[in-house]
């Protein structure tokens, strides 16, 4: 006999929470690239693994922007992020300095290695802590992307000229390690200040650019070929020093040099103003 009955109430499916694809690939390269960039320091083979930490930042850059543009944005996807960049930006710079050189140094090389990657921990800490409070324009203290760069720039960069015989740089051994204990502790301490350094992220990659843009663009990438690791090193040494000039610029002119950009009426951001 045929039941003719309906339910009262058809209950909704519930949908499976997943985990969206295109974004954590991204992100899983980048991880791979810190991975890649310590296995090679192990090997010492000092060039790939700087190439590794530049290649993670690359990658690193585009994840957050691929989850934009095809709006995949999820929890779970910064969670992951802020994990690859602690082993590709702050484990993986610090071990490889250590291995390249800091290990001559003694104690002060590992002292040097622990607080770079200390920082780099605290530095992203902060960050996703004070994410809705922070002027989009400005990151609080050097992104360590950046201060990878600095740590991996400079011995790419030795290494590079290395090869050619002679001197390095000018440079004998024993000053190059203490360059690279200054670069660390530079890199890492500056992790962890109030210097507003430049986002780029109110840059609009959809909106049109007159073609003297697209010009420069190409000169750009034919300047950076004449010798990548000098170039390079160059550009992030002075995107470094940026964030103390803007500090001390604003500073002068009596702006306000914080970075926070919301009200102290909150108790939890009453600290992040001063």
């Amino acid at each position: 006999m045929h039941d003719d009955t309906v339910p009262d109430e058809v209950q909704p499916r519930k949908r499976r929470k997943g985990i969206y694809i295109l974004p954590n690939l991204f992100t899983l390269a980048a991880l791979f690239g810190g991975f890649y960039s310590v296995v090679m320091a192990m090997n010492a083979r000092f060039d790939l693994a700087a190439l590794g930490v530049f290649a993670a930042m690359i990658l690193d850059s585009l994840d957050g922007r691929v989850a934009r543009m095809t709006n995949t944005q999820s929890a779970f996807g910064e969670q992951m992020d802020s994990l690859s960049d602690m082993v590709s930006f702050g484990a993986a710079p610090a071990l490889i300095a250590y291995e390249w050189s800091l290990k001559g140094l003694g104690r002060w090389g590992w002292i040097a290695a622990f607080v770079y990657c200390a920082c780099a921990a605290l530095r992203l800490a902060r960050f996703n802590v004070n994410t809705g409070v922070v002027d989009k324009r400005w990151f609080q203290g050097l992104p360590s992307p950046a201060a990878a760069a600095l740590v991996a720039g400079f011995i790419w960069l030795v290494d590079e000229w290395g090869k050619r015989g002679g001197e390095v740089l000018y440079l004998s051994w024993t000053q190059i390690t203490w360059v690279t204990f200054a670069f660390t502790l530079y890199a890492g301490l500056t992790m962890v200040t109030n210097a507003p350094f430049y986002s780029f992220k109110d840059i609009q990659m959809k909106k049109s650019v007159p073609f003297a843009a697209i010009v420069l663009i190409a000169l750009g990438i034919a300047v950076i070929n004449i010798h990548p690791p000098t170039v390079l090193f160059g550009l992030f040494v002075v995107y470094g020093l940026s964030g103390y000039v803007v500090y001390g610029w604003r500073k002068a002119k009596g702006q306000p040099a914080s970075v926070i950009s919301t009200s102290t009426e909150e108790p939890d951001e009453r600290g992040l103003h001063n």
